[in-house]
Protein backbone atom coordinates (compact mmCIF):
# COMPACT_ATOMS: atom_id res chain seq x y z
CA UNK A 1 0.00 0.00 0.00
CA UNK A 2 2.21 2.72 -0.95
CA UNK A 3 0.65 5.78 -0.89
CA UNK A 4 1.39 8.37 -3.89
CA UNK A 5 -1.04 11.39 -3.29
CA UNK A 6 2.16 12.49 -0.91
CA UNK A 7 4.67 13.12 -4.57
CA UNK A 8 1.69 14.68 -6.17
CA UNK A 9 1.60 17.11 -3.17
CA UNK A 10 4.95 17.91 -3.58
CA UNK A 11 4.46 18.45 -7.48
CA UNK A 12 1.68 20.66 -6.78
CA UNK A 13 3.49 23.18 -4.28
CA UNK A 14 6.45 23.07 -6.80
CA UNK A 15 4.28 23.99 -10.03
CA UNK A 16 3.12 26.68 -7.00
CA UNK A 17 5.86 27.79 -6.97
CA UNK A 18 7.36 28.23 -10.35
CA UNK A 19 3.59 29.76 -11.08
CA UNK A 20 4.38 32.12 -8.44
CA UNK A 21 7.72 33.57 -9.85
CA UNK A 22 6.42 33.30 -13.39
CA UNK A 23 3.17 35.40 -12.75
CA UNK A 24 3.75 37.36 -9.49
CA UNK A 25 7.65 37.76 -9.57
CA UNK A 26 7.14 41.54 -10.80
CA UNK A 27 4.56 42.62 -8.50
CA UNK A 28 6.97 40.80 -5.24
CA UNK A 29 9.55 42.64 -6.45
CA UNK A 30 7.95 46.03 -6.06
CA UNK A 31 6.69 44.79 -2.75
CA UNK A 32 9.29 43.34 -1.16
CA UNK A 33 11.95 46.22 0.61
CA UNK A 34 15.02 43.71 -0.13
CA UNK A 35 15.28 41.07 -2.70
CA UNK A 36 12.30 37.80 -1.48
CA UNK A 37 13.04 34.28 -2.32
CA UNK A 38 9.11 33.34 -1.21
CA UNK A 39 8.54 31.66 -4.80
CA UNK A 40 11.87 29.96 -4.46
CA UNK A 41 10.96 28.39 -1.27
CA UNK A 42 8.02 26.99 -2.49
CA UNK A 43 9.75 25.30 -5.12
CA UNK A 44 12.34 23.84 -2.84
CA UNK A 45 9.67 22.63 -0.60
CA UNK A 46 7.43 21.03 -3.33
CA UNK A 47 11.14 19.68 -4.66
CA UNK A 48 11.76 17.97 -0.76
CA UNK A 49 8.27 17.22 -0.32
CA UNK A 50 8.57 14.73 -3.88
CA UNK A 51 11.85 13.40 -2.38
CA UNK A 52 10.06 12.44 1.18
CA UNK A 53 7.13 11.42 -0.52
CA UNK A 54 9.10 8.54 -2.75
CA UNK A 55 10.44 8.15 0.64
CA UNK A 56 7.54 7.34 2.35
CA UNK A 57 6.27 4.98 -0.55
CA UNK A 58 9.88 3.44 0.12
CA UNK A 59 8.93 2.84 3.76
CA UNK A 60 5.66 1.33 3.24
CA UNK A 61 6.28 -1.16 0.66
CA UNK A 62 9.39 -2.51 3.04
CA UNK A 63 6.68 -2.08 6.41
CA UNK A 64 9.32 -0.23 8.38
CA UNK A 65 8.30 1.05 11.64
CA UNK A 66 11.32 3.44 12.06
CA UNK A 67 11.23 4.77 8.52
CA UNK A 68 7.19 5.32 8.60
CA UNK A 69 8.33 7.19 12.17
CA UNK A 70 10.72 9.63 10.49
CA UNK A 71 8.61 10.05 7.53
CA UNK A 72 5.66 11.25 9.84
CA UNK A 73 7.97 13.46 11.72
CA UNK A 74 9.15 15.36 7.89
CA UNK A 75 4.95 15.56 7.44
CA UNK A 76 4.86 17.31 10.92
CA UNK A 77 7.42 19.37 10.57
CA UNK A 78 6.11 21.07 6.84
CA UNK A 79 2.56 20.45 8.45
CA UNK A 80 3.75 23.31 11.17
CA UNK A 81 5.85 25.44 8.76
CA UNK A 82 2.57 25.82 6.02
CA UNK A 83 0.28 26.40 8.89
CA UNK A 84 2.48 29.21 10.34
CA UNK A 85 3.03 30.85 6.70
CA UNK A 86 -0.32 30.45 6.16
CA UNK A 87 -1.96 32.16 8.61
CA UNK A 88 1.54 35.03 9.13
CA UNK A 89 0.14 36.23 5.12
CA UNK A 90 -3.80 35.94 6.62
CA UNK A 91 -2.55 38.35 9.38
CA UNK A 92 -0.54 40.45 8.04
CA UNK A 93 -2.52 41.01 4.37
CA UNK A 94 -3.12 44.74 5.22
CA UNK A 95 0.88 45.65 5.80
CA UNK A 96 1.34 44.23 2.60
CA UNK A 97 -0.72 46.56 1.04
CA UNK A 98 0.94 49.57 2.85
CA UNK A 99 4.40 48.26 2.28
CA UNK A 100 3.25 47.89 -1.64
CA UNK A 101 2.03 51.70 -1.58
CA UNK A 102 5.45 53.04 -0.17
CA UNK A 103 7.61 51.00 -2.26
CA UNK A 104 5.75 51.55 -5.13
CA UNK A 105 5.82 55.39 -4.55
CA UNK A 106 9.42 54.83 -4.15
CA UNK A 107 9.66 53.32 -6.88
CA UNK A 108 8.46 55.93 -9.27
CA UNK A 109 10.36 58.71 -7.87
CA UNK A 110 13.63 56.68 -8.37
CA UNK A 111 12.50 55.76 -11.87
CA UNK A 112 15.17 56.16 -14.56
CA UNK A 113 13.76 53.31 -17.19
CA UNK A 114 16.64 50.71 -16.73
CA UNK A 115 16.97 49.24 -12.69
CA UNK A 116 15.01 46.48 -11.98
CA UNK A 117 12.61 48.18 -9.93
CA UNK A 118 11.80 50.61 -12.96
CA UNK A 119 11.40 47.70 -15.22
CA UNK A 120 9.03 46.14 -12.66
CA UNK A 121 6.76 49.83 -12.59
CA UNK A 122 6.44 49.50 -16.83
CA UNK A 123 5.43 45.90 -16.61
CA UNK A 124 3.05 47.01 -13.94
CA UNK A 125 1.45 49.86 -15.82
CA UNK A 126 1.49 47.79 -19.63
CA UNK A 127 -0.05 44.28 -18.06
CA UNK A 128 -2.37 46.30 -16.39
CA UNK A 129 -3.20 49.08 -18.20
CA UNK A 130 -2.63 51.82 -15.63
CA UNK A 131 -0.50 54.75 -15.20
CA UNK A 132 0.66 56.22 -11.67
CA UNK A 133 0.03 55.21 -8.06
CA UNK A 134 -3.75 56.88 -7.70
CA UNK A 135 -3.35 58.21 -11.28
CA UNK A 136 -1.23 59.75 -13.85
CA UNK A 137 -0.61 62.26 -12.38
CA UNK A 138 1.39 61.02 -9.69
CA UNK A 139 4.67 61.06 -11.89
CA UNK A 140 4.19 64.91 -11.87
CA UNK A 141 6.48 64.45 -8.28
CA UNK A 142 8.69 62.07 -9.90
CA UNK A 143 12.54 63.80 -11.52
CA UNK A 144 11.99 61.47 -13.95
CA UNK A 145 9.52 63.20 -15.74
CA UNK A 146 11.06 66.59 -15.61
CA UNK A 147 13.44 65.46 -18.07
CA UNK A 148 11.60 62.79 -19.76
CA UNK A 149 8.09 63.07 -19.15
CA UNK A 150 5.43 60.24 -18.16
CA UNK A 151 7.08 56.94 -18.81
CA UNK A 152 5.96 55.53 -22.59
CA UNK A 153 4.60 52.41 -20.41
CA UNK A 154 1.48 54.26 -19.42
CA UNK A 155 0.76 54.92 -23.15
CA UNK A 156 -2.76 53.70 -24.43
CA UNK A 157 -1.56 53.60 -27.66
CA UNK A 158 2.73 53.16 -28.14
CA UNK A 159 2.46 54.32 -32.07
CA UNK A 160 0.44 57.83 -30.47
CA UNK A 161 2.84 58.58 -27.97
CA UNK A 162 6.02 61.00 -28.07
CA UNK A 163 8.20 62.53 -25.74
CA UNK A 164 6.75 66.19 -26.12
CA UNK A 165 3.34 64.88 -25.51
CA UNK A 166 4.33 63.13 -22.46
CA UNK A 167 6.38 66.08 -20.98
CA UNK A 168 3.11 68.05 -21.15
CA UNK A 169 0.75 67.16 -18.30
CA UNK A 170 -2.69 68.43 -20.22
CA UNK A 171 -1.51 66.96 -23.29
CA UNK A 172 -0.16 63.34 -21.76
CA UNK A 173 -3.95 63.26 -20.07
CA UNK A 174 -5.65 62.60 -23.41
CA UNK A 175 -2.73 59.91 -24.49
CA UNK A 176 -1.80 57.74 -20.97
CA UNK A 177 -4.24 55.49 -19.05
CA UNK A 178 -6.05 57.48 -16.60
CA UNK A 179 -6.39 54.79 -13.90
CA UNK A 180 -3.93 54.32 -11.18
CA UNK A 181 -2.25 50.75 -10.30
CA UNK A 182 -2.53 50.73 -6.68
CA UNK A 183 -6.03 49.19 -6.41
CA UNK A 184 -5.65 47.13 -9.53
CA UNK A 185 -2.09 45.77 -8.05
CA UNK A 186 -3.45 44.95 -4.82
CA UNK A 187 -6.57 43.57 -6.03
CA UNK A 188 -4.30 41.45 -8.46
CA UNK A 189 -2.16 40.00 -5.77
CA UNK A 190 -5.10 39.25 -3.25
CA UNK A 191 -6.92 37.15 -5.87
CA UNK A 192 -3.78 35.34 -6.90
CA UNK A 193 -2.50 35.02 -2.80
CA UNK A 194 -5.77 33.57 -2.46
CA UNK A 195 -5.03 30.85 -5.15
CA UNK A 196 -1.78 29.93 -2.99
CA UNK A 197 -3.15 30.25 0.20
CA UNK A 198 -5.65 27.75 -0.52
CA UNK A 199 -3.39 25.41 -1.99
CA UNK A 200 -1.23 25.45 0.27
CA UNK A 201 -3.65 25.27 3.37
CA UNK A 202 -5.45 22.12 1.25
CA UNK A 203 -1.74 21.05 0.87
CA UNK A 204 -1.00 21.48 4.52
CA UNK A 205 -4.15 19.21 6.13
CA UNK A 206 -2.84 16.08 3.45
CA UNK A 207 0.62 16.40 5.63
CA UNK A 208 -1.68 16.26 8.39
CA UNK A 209 -3.39 12.96 7.15
CA UNK A 210 -0.47 11.49 6.02
CA UNK A 211 1.61 11.70 9.32
CA UNK A 212 -1.27 9.77 11.09
CA UNK A 213 -1.81 7.21 8.52
CA UNK A 214 2.18 7.03 8.79
CA UNK A 215 1.66 6.47 12.33
CA UNK A 216 -0.89 4.18 12.66
CA UNK A 217 0.60 1.84 9.71
CA UNK A 218 4.05 1.86 11.98
CA UNK A 219 2.39 0.82 14.65
CA UNK A 220 0.20 -1.63 12.87
CA UNK A 221 3.29 -3.22 11.58
CA UNK A 222 5.31 -3.21 14.78
CA UNK A 223 2.47 -4.91 16.53
CA UNK A 224 2.30 -7.50 13.58
CA UNK A 225 5.88 -7.92 14.63
CA UNK A 226 5.36 -8.62 18.16
CA UNK A 227 2.87 -11.14 17.28
CA UNK A 228 4.86 -13.23 15.03
CA UNK A 229 7.73 -13.17 17.53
Amino acid sequence: MCSTYKPITGVILLAVGVWGKLTLGTYISLIAENSTNAPYVLIGTGTTIIVFGLFGCFATCRGSPWMLKLYAMFLSLVFLAELVAGISGFVFRHEIKDTFLRTYTEAIQNYNKNDERSHAVDNVQESLSCCGIQSYTNWSTSPYFFKHGIPTSCCMNSSDCNTQDLRNMTVAATKVNQKGCYDLVTSFMETNMGIIAGVAFGIAFSQLIGMLLACCLSRFITANQYEMV
